[in-house]
């Protein structure tokens, strides 16, 4: 199946609700997806899925990633909700970072080389509401743009234009997406409207919308009224037409992994297994755990590992898990990735109430057996924060386009036309360690795309920094304010420039480093 036919059979299942395991499932019904499109390239049993969790609320980031380097401070700014360092859990191989005493299941994948930690997501000029931060998040836009479809929308009307007509076919069956639960994501949103199948229980899901359509396609009136009719119907009968698929790949898969009880993303993620492993060719799953806008009562009063976020982190590293062990017996875990994602951090500094109110970056994982690098960036500089907010080092584009390119094997065209513009990727399922290459030499320059204020770091050369020069897309030099802070570390004022690509070039010697750097505005 190619990605166009893909496409179209997700688009079509939009509307009708349906349950699994006593989860609702929205349809995402739209012509384009683009992220779908991304799935849908490699649509064949063998093709690589993602699923994607959704913290919602706003997770923190520093109840959840601990910086052990910097305990001092980071007992300073949250002395009562602050983690005992001794309980918090250690990391193999980085004896920098820790996670929360309640996250043994995702310490377990870290240790097998299976959990990418991305520090400090965000992007330029963050917005604290709930609502636009989500959106933000879900169609990639920029902090000052208005996007009507998602990010995953986008690349599918991309790659099947005409959908949802004609779809299902016989060469493309499936859903393109799947969402468990009642929550729709605008990610999947395409020019036509939403594109995906709503499922719960796949074992009454046929039962309940029946194995083929009855729904009467009869004429309707050309108007306004009419045409929406008509769009309805349409949705309706290509959603029931996913029912057989969905019942026949839930009766072939099997959970051959525990799953915790009492866990409602667990529950969910049991669904996700299921149906990969019965042979659905769908792509893109998406899942959700809300709770996480914890302004209040975030621990409890005598013990700060506990507590509703030490709940929540349990019920998120438990499902992750038992999901990976599932995919692991089923034979199948080469095949998908996950990532966590929350619409914004928390800050840095705790309130009055045992709480954090809302921020700006924080950490998010990716999982899988491809994952190659496992921290993405440093833990972030707590005595180094922009109005008690943790500055960002990754774009959550930068995120995207890794799992776009390097996960989903797109070309870097189809990536920036999804995107908007052209982000570098995360390096998340790049080896960035080798025996001769070790990660110190890397260059560092965050946050990137920039603004204002550039940090440049690298270890590379054992004197420090002698110049850095910064290069327009012509190659000639741009002269910027540039401030020495350590040997190793130099400041760069942008505000100057206009947006656009440029290059900096770092010097020590004879030795001399490069990498792109985009400014935004």
């Amino acid at each position: 199946m190619n990605r166009r036919h893909f496409l179209q059979h997700a688009s079509a299942s939009m509307l009708l609700p349906v349950f699994i395991d006593g989860f609702g499932a929205k349809a995402f019904g739209s012509p384009a997806s683009a992220f779908m499109e991304t799935l849908t390239k490699l649509a064949t049993a063998t093709d690589r899925v993602l699923v994607m969790i959704q913290l919602n609320g706003g997770n923190d980031g520093l109840n959840m990633v601990i910086p052990l380097d910097q305990m001092s401070q980071y007992n300073t700014l949250r002395s009562n909700i602050a983690l005992p360092e001794a309980k918090v859990l250690k990391l193999s191989g980085n004896l920098t970072t820790g996670l929360h005493p309640a996250m043994t299941g995702l310490q377990s994948l870290y240790n097998e080389g299976m959990l990418s930690i991305v520090h400090s997501v965000s992007y330029p000029t963050p917005n604290f509401s709930h609502f636009r931060a989500s959106d933000i998040w879900f169609t990639g836009a920029d902090y000052n743009q208005q996007l009507t479809t998602g990010w995953t929308g986008r690349y599918l009307n991309q790659e099947w234009p005409g959908y949802p007509v004609g779809f299902p076919t016989k060469d493309t069956p499936d859903p393109l997406a799947i969402q468990i639960g009642y929550i729709t994501s605008t990610a999947f949103a395409g020019p036509a409207g939403p594109m995906a199948v709503a499922i719960p229980n796949p074992d009454t899901f046929a039962q309940l919308v029946g194995d083929k359509p009855q729904i009467d396609p009869g004429t309707v009136t050309n108007t306004p009224a009419g045409k929406h009719v008509a769009y309805i119907r349409q949705q309706q009968l290509s959603s029931v037409a996913y029912a057989a698929q969905i019942k026949a790949a839930a009766g072939k898969g099997k959970n051959m992994a525990t799953y915790p009880t009492g866990n409602s993303l667990a529950e969910q993620l049991k669904i996700v297994s299921r149906l990969i492993h019965g042979g659905l060719q769908t792509r893109v799953y998406y899942v959700n755990i809300g709770g996480f806008d914890t302004h209040a009562e975030q621990v409890t009063a005598t013990d700060t590992t506990v507590g509703n976020h030490a709940n929540l982190l349990r019920t998120l590293s438990d499902a992750v898990r038992s999901f990976q062990d599932d995919l692991k017996l089923q034979g199948i875990d080469n095949r998908v990735a996950g990532m966590t994602f929350s619409e914004f951090g928390r800050r840095a500094v705790s309130n009055a109430s045992r709480g954090t109110d809302h921020g700006a970056a924080a950490p998010l994982f990716v999982f899988g057996k491809g994952v190659k690098t496992q921290a993405i960036g440093r833990n972030p500089n707590l005595s180094d924060l922009d109005n008690n907010n943790i500055k960002m080092q990754t774009d959550f584009r930068q995120v995207y386009a890794a799992l776009l390119t390097d996960w989903l094997g797109e070309g870097k065209p189809e990536m920036t036309a999804v995107l908007q513009r052209s982000f570098d990727a995360s390096p998340i399922f790049q080896q960035t360690i080798t025996a001769t290459e070790p990660l110190a030499a890397a260059f560092r320059l965050y946050p990137n795309p920039a603004s204002d204020q550039v940090l440049l770091e690298t270890d590379a050369f054992s004197a420090g920094i002698d110049r850095v020069a910064l290069y327009d897309p012509n190659g000639r030099n741009v002269g910027v304010p540039v401030s020495r802070l350590t040997d190793h570390t130099m400041g760069m004022n942008v505000q100057s420039l206009a947006a656009g690509s440029y290059v900096v070039a770092v010097e020590s010697g004879s030795k001399r480093l490069t990498e792109r750097l985009l400014v935004v505005r």
